[in-house]
């Protein structure tokens, strides 16, 4: 049997566009099969490097005003801090992957700070083996903390924003 290159080409191109995964045609002395593979998945590799360990020089004697907090340095006491989170709620990471504020670079985020979102709304996209997964809030509030840099990985259950209710 003769074999016509362009039709071979176009029956090829036709069975790329369906959900067969083995085809096999005999004619005589002919056989032709024809085999679609997934994909092989890459998983992501990521390196993860020590945060520098802080180095404080050793004084024998301080001055008096190095010991002392300056005057217009005032510290909140942690509990304001905890009182303040009394009515928040954490949005957490349902899996591990790479936090994304924005469906794209250069595009717009889908939160910020003081924007009010109900249940429901798309807050970051977390890409897990090359998967983009929008993350939908099931609260409803207003953003009052983003926890996560753009690009940062994270872990299941990490927290991703504060929402106060």
């Amino acid at each position: 049997m003769p074999i016509d290159f362009k039709q071979l080409q176009e029956f090829i191109e036709a069975i790329a566009t369906t959900d067969i995964t083995e085809l096999t045609i005999k004619e005589g002395d002919f056989e032709l099969t024809v085999n679609k593979s997934k994909p092989e998945v890459a998983m992501p590799n990521y390196t993860i490097t020590p945060a520098p360990v802080p180095v404080t020089p050793t004084v024998e004697n301080p001055a008096p005003e190095a010991i002392a907090p300056p005057s217009n340095s005032i510290e909140k006491p942690a509990e304001d801090h905890n009182k303040k989170r009394d009515n928040w709620k954490e949005i957490t990471s349902p899996m591990v992957g790479t936090f994304y504020r924005a469906s794209a670079p250069g595009e717009s985020a889908f939160v910020e700070i003081g924007d009010k979102i109900s249940v429901g709304s798309v807050v970051c996209i977390i890409e897990a083996m090359k998967l983009m997964n929008e993350i939908e809030s099931e609260i409803t509030g207003q953003v009052m903390e983003i926890a996560v840099e753009n690009g940062e990985p994270v872990e299941y259950g990490q927290t991703l924003l504060w929402v106060a209710t």
